[in-house]
């Protein structure tokens, strides 16, 4: 499978800073752009590190409206003031500093389309959270639900598939787009009964015209890779090949690893490595190898520089050694007080019976609800 990969990124990326004390650490970002660098990833002749743009005004407002941009212009220029209830405050150039993570995710749809390169990847973004009106969940600006709206206005996209692995249910972006019927949406998440934002449920199937095309699959804490695979499996590309997408998007947040500080799965990077790996076959066999690849949540540094990195390479096609750098070491050592994680990769996790027929009655109930997909 050919094709070119870019990494966007710029170390004004750490700009988006909820504050010393949020657990949303921007350094997460940098970490990673350094153990791909570190590992020679960078190296190879199909990756390509390319600086983001900020997206405009007008670009915001494909998702976004009026009133709420406005809002966080205020409260960026004043430099205070709450987003949301609490969990996403305001902070001086938040606006600038929003719009440049949505760039970078519209830098990656241009190049993706316009045929540069088959596959791009925003560590920055997947801020799934945020919804048109209001910030959420640490998200200021929607950086998924305005590519999506991007591609369709610009790109003039009519089949899209949205797929999101964040332990967190991407509510923003599924309720964006819940009667849309040019966007499949799946949604691989822990139960909203166990954790924010509460959503996400089997019978969450769209409405209108979009009714059957917006999957929700929810899983019990400490749920681990057998069971999340045993679902990827029969789902996810029955359902992608039936819909034929033009472009694949995916939400990669790592907070899914085990031992995440806000969430309570025991994902292995074994399973994104799998995930990842079959969604670019998936891409390349239905839409020319068009993927584009979002961070997203993560909040143990140890886990989510290895968990993007191997996203990446099974995004580039590439195969990484087990070692973990000793200058990476000494530099996450330097920026975060903690110690390196001692290898790339983890074993992968296995799952007790009834954790697996839990995932059993989940999948059950979901075929319940949904209509036929669209041919």
């Amino acid at each position: 499978m050919s094709g070119k990969t870019a990494l966007i990124y710029s170390d004004r990326f750490l700009d988006y800073n909820l504050g010393p004390q949020h657990p949303l650490r921007p350094i997460r970002v940098k970490l990673t752009y350094q153990l791909l660098q570190s590992k020679g990833l960078l190296e190879n002749s199909s990756v390509e590190v390319v600086e983001p743009r900020s997206a405009s005004r007008d670009e915001i407002l494909l998702f976004h409206d009026e009133a709420y941009v406005t809002l966080v212009e205020k409260y960026s220029e004043k430099g205070s003031g709450l987003l949301d209830m609490g969990d996403t405050p305001a902070f001086k150039g938040c606006y600038e500093a929003t719009s440049l993570v949505a760039g970078a995710s519209l830098k990656a749809c241009d190049l993706i389309m316009s045929g540069r390169f088959a596959h791009a990847f925003n560590p920055s973004g997947g801020l799934h959270h945020a919804h048109p009106e209001r910030a959420s969940g640490f998200c200021i600006f929607n950086d998924p639900a305005i590519s999506i709206s991007y591609l369709k206005s610009k790109h003039a996209v009519k089949r899209l598939l949205y797929m999101d692995i964040d332990a967190h249910h991407g509510d923003g972006v599924m309720y964006g787009f819940y009667r849309d019927p040019l966007v499949l949406v799946i949604d691989f998440h822990e139960s909203g009964r166990f954790l924010f934002p509460g959503t996400g449920f089997p019978d969450e199937i769209g409405e209108g015209e979009g009714r059957g095309l917006k999957i929700n699959i929810p899983f019990p804490p400490q749920t681990g890779d057998q069971a999340y695979l045993k679902a990827f499996h029969q789902l996810v590309p029955d359902l992608v090949r039936k819909f034929r997408p033009e472009i694949i998007l995916v939400q990669c947040g790592a907070d899914g690893h085990f031992d995440d500080r806000l969430a309570h799965l025991r994902l292995s990077t074994n399973f994104y490595r799998e995930v990842i790996g079959e969604m670019h076959r998936l891409a390349h066999e239905l839409c020319s190898g068009r993927f584009l690849l979002f961070g997203g949540g993560g909040y143990t540094l140890q886990n989510v520089p290895r968990v993007w990195a191997t996203a990446f390479a099974a995004l580039a096609g590439l195969n990484p050694d087990n070692i973990i750098p000793n200058g990476w070491a000494e530099e996450f050592r330097k920026s975060t007080g903690d110690n390196a994680p001692e290898a790339f990769h983890d074993h992968p996790t296995m799952d007790e019976a009834k954790t697996l027929q839990e995932t059993q009655k989940v999948l059950t109930e979901l075929r319940t609800h949904l209509s036929t997909v669209p041919e």
